[in-house]
């Protein structure tokens, strides 16, 4: 297992689709996944595909118990998948605000559906389908729009709610008691 670095919003890589797993049986999975586990957490990261370490295929992880960057999420399973697809389940959406590994320090009011309805592959390759909502759904999404080379930025309606952590505090836009976001970048 091993820390990779975070590509950061700029970088080439996060603006390409990236490209379906179609070998499960590559012995380099397992440890990709490790890897991305490890650096997910390491950077107090919720999810994370596999662009944002710079390997352009369609691979997310997800999970929180607890995280100092969200203190009111619910705990979210941890999990793995291969070639995701999402779909709306109805046509809800709320606006919350988000951040992202590969912009650290910043945080956008992004809308996104309530409820989804999500299928792939898991870490072993078997097929996996379930349903979130919330927080939950919110990551699925974001670390989806990973894989097509969207960023949160790219889904602000309103371009003054977006901005470095510190001044939407002072700005009275978002809570005061958000840690200040630092991710290790592992070299």
């Amino acid at each position: 297992m091993a820390l990779r670095e975070v590509l950061r919003m700029g970088h080439p890589q996060l603006r390409r689709r990236a490209n379906e797993v179609e070998r499960l049986d590559d012995d380099t999975l397992p440890a990709l996944v490790e890897d991305m586990l490890e650096t997910m957490n390491a950077c107090d990261g919720v999810g994370l595909a596999a662009p944002q370490i710079d390997v352009p295929l369609c691979i997310i992880v997800f999970g929180v118990d607890e995280n100092p960057r969200y203190p009111d999420a619910a705990p979210v399973p941890r999990t793995v998948l291969m070639n995701p697809e999402i779909a709306p389940a109805g046509q809800a959406v709320r606006s919350e605000w988000e951040g992202c590994l590969s912009l650290p320090g910043m945080r956008g009011l992004v809308p996104r559906y309530e409820r989804i309805h999500y299928r792939g592959l898991d870490a072993d390759g078997q097929e996996v389908e379930g349903r979130a909502e919330g927080f939950h759904a919110r990551i699925i999404q974001h670390e989806c729009d990973h894989l097509d080379g969207i960023l949160y930025p790219d889904r602000i309606e309103e371009r003054e709610m977006f901005g470095f952590i510190e001044e939407l505090q002072a700005a009275g836009l978002i809570p005061g008691a958000l840690p200040r976001e630092s991710p290790r970048r592992p070299r």
